[in-house]
């Protein structure tokens, strides 16, 4: 059916608690930010950016602070401590967006806020 909306089942809430599923919630994100049917909702749009600024810490600790402190520490396994920080988390903000709350979290809120300020 052209002209439908792919998004059009899917309610604020529910795109706001997709952003932070851990490994795949970057997805849920672009499409949330690309989406015209969230451009307008302020708290949909800074859940999509504080998902994906989770997901690039995400990255770091696999790619530079495992392989870093890996070798330097091996018996301390501070990335592990690290990826459950960002587990936590990730649930966390998941029970804070299914009750439609903007929760901030420190540094990745602030980012969230000014990149959404900055793309309006």
């Amino acid at each position: 059916m052209p002209g439908r909306d792919p998004l059009a089942g899917i309610t604020p809430r529910t795109a706001s608690v997709l952003c932070y599923i851990p490994g795949l919630g970057w997805i849920a994100a672009i499409v949330v930010l690309a989406a015209h049917k969230f451009r307008g909702n302020r708290a949909v749009r800074f859940h999509a950016f504080q998902g994906l600024y989770l997901f690039v810490a995400w990255l770091v600790n696999g790619t530079v602070v495992r392989p870093m402190f890996g070798e330097l520490i091996p018996q301390f396994h501070i990335h592990g401590i690290v990826e459950a920080v960002l587990l936590v988390m990730s649930v966390f903000m998941m029970v804070k967006a299914s009750q439609d709350e903007a929760f901030s979290l420190p540094l990745f809120g602030e980012l969230a806020q000014r990149s959404m300020t900055e793309s309006l």
